[in-house]
């Protein structure tokens, strides 16, 4: 027999479960569109070639690809050695590839400056374990068409807001730049066809420290000199006060050698960012802050929370992304929430607007009798479930409140609408 279990790495939620899941998704979207993004829908598959084009970083390798249709066993075995050849769609692994997709598609239909919520599942091939899943919720809020510090500022001060109405107050964001992370490796020497790895291994810092950092930089054979240079780099004596997010916090963070237009932009989005949130800046200028997408071109961001150890969030520029599609560079910057960690730090009341009532009545009651009672407070405006009395109340009571459920009333054949004596739950 085929198992009950639902397939590894996802999940089936109970009622209560997803009740609580569907609150927390109302007050992102509402908070979302208070900031003026407007939400779209894509589609949960894409085509294999875009899944795979070279954009979507180690995730590409975790992409659900679908079997072509109309494959026989001959044409299976000619195609084995040919993934391209054997399958021709995906499940989407994120929602920045679907987006630039549609934005290709639908550029004319579109403002000169689009923002975009997406909230919806995504599907990776991961090695489920506690926290990671192989199905999950995604909920992204992207701006198209801005190149300035005022899209990055938007999506921040957007970010926060939201997490605020979700009573998640503290948040902070890490922020750092690509290109001032490129250039950074360029003054110490590190050659640009070792990057990548190099990049690997700096996002380990909070990990194994700057020792840790330096001896895995040298195992991976990375120039000595270079590796000299940035070992004397994060163990220079530093002054401990805490400046303000700004200039001088970013150029003190940084070796010389950095472009102006890079830490202008990052000094911009500070300016706006406390502009939108009365003056406070809540950022903190990181510069080995790594995120590991391949197709951030500038401008990267993580959210956290002194609530726990691990980010909540996080995002960054892609300016080159949707170029694939139609042959010409557009600014493009996003963050994403990360729901799945956020929903169980939150805790939302239910919606007291309506009440939900639960009809407890004798076997005997004519249908036609319940119905109408429960036609009658539907349309006063409450929720109603009808429950048989049971032996035991006290489990149907206790699941009804788990459900969401805030009174009870018993009902018996020939008891109308006055004469029902509600008892609250709880």
């Amino acid at each position: 027999m085929a198992s009950v279990n639902a397939p590894r790495g996802m999940r089936d939620f109970l009622p209560a479960d997803k009740a609580r899941r569907e609150r927390v998704l109302a007050v992102i979207r509402e908070r979302y569109r208070a900031h003026g993004f407007d939400e779209i829908e894509t589609p949960v598959m894409e085509e294999y070639a875009r899944l795979h084009a070279g954009i979507g970083g180690d995730n590409e390798k975790l992409a659900f690809n679908i079997l072509r249709r109309g494959l026989d066993a001959d044409g299976i075995r000619a195609t084995a050695e040919d993934q391209a050849g054997l399958t021709d769609l995906g499940l989407r692994y994120d929602l920045t590839v679907p987006l630039a997709r549609f934005y290709a598609t639908h550029r004319g239909e579109l403002p000169g400056v689009f923002r975009s919520i997406q909230i919806a599942p995504v599907w990776r091939a991961e090695r489920p374990q506690k926290g990671r899943y192989r199905q999950f919720m995604q909920c992204d809020i992207d701006i198209i068409g801005d190149a300035s510090a005022r899209a990055e500022a938007e999506l921040i001060a957007a970010s926060l807001d939201t997490l605020a109405a979700l009573s998640l107050e503290g948040a902070t964001v890490r922020i750092n730049d690509r290109r001032a992370l490129d250039a950074m490796l360029d003054v110490f020497g590190f050659a640009p066809e070792a990057r990548p790895g190099v990049l690997i291994t700096i996002d380990k810092l909070d990990k194994i420290g700057p020792s840790g950092v330096t001896a895995e930089l040298r195992d991976r054979g990375a120039t000595a000199t270079a590796v000299d240079a940035f070992e004397a780099f994060l163990t220079r004596p530093q002054t401990l006060e805490l400046l303000p997010y700004g200039e001088a916090q970013i150029r003190k963070a940084l070796p010389e050698g950095i472009a102006q237009d890079v830490v202008a932009h990052l000094v911009g989005i500070g300016e706006s960012v406390g502009a939108a949130r009365g003056g406070e800046v809540p950022l903190q200028f990181d510069p080995f802050l790594v995120r590991g997408m391949g197709y951030y071109t500038g401008t990267i961001f993580e959210l956290a929370h002194p609530s726990v150890s691990y980010s909540l969030g996080g995002g960054g520029r892609y300016d080159g992304m949707i170029g694939r599609f139609l042959g010409q560079d557009v600014p493009a910057v996003g963050f994403s929430i990360g729901f799945e960690r956020i929903v169980d730090l939150v805790s939302l009341a239910d919606d007291a607007a309506a009440p939900a009532v639960v009809l407890v009545h004798d076997k005997d009651v004519p249908m036609a009798e319940l119905l109408g009672l429960k036609a009658q407070l539907i349309a006063e405006g409450s929720r109603v479930r009808l429950e048989q009395r049971p032996k035991n109340m006290k489990v149907l009571l206790e699941r009804a409140e788990a459900d969401g459920y805030t009174a009870f009333a018993s009902v018996r054949t020939g008891t109308t609408r006055g004469d029902l004596e509600f008892k609250q739950l709880g």
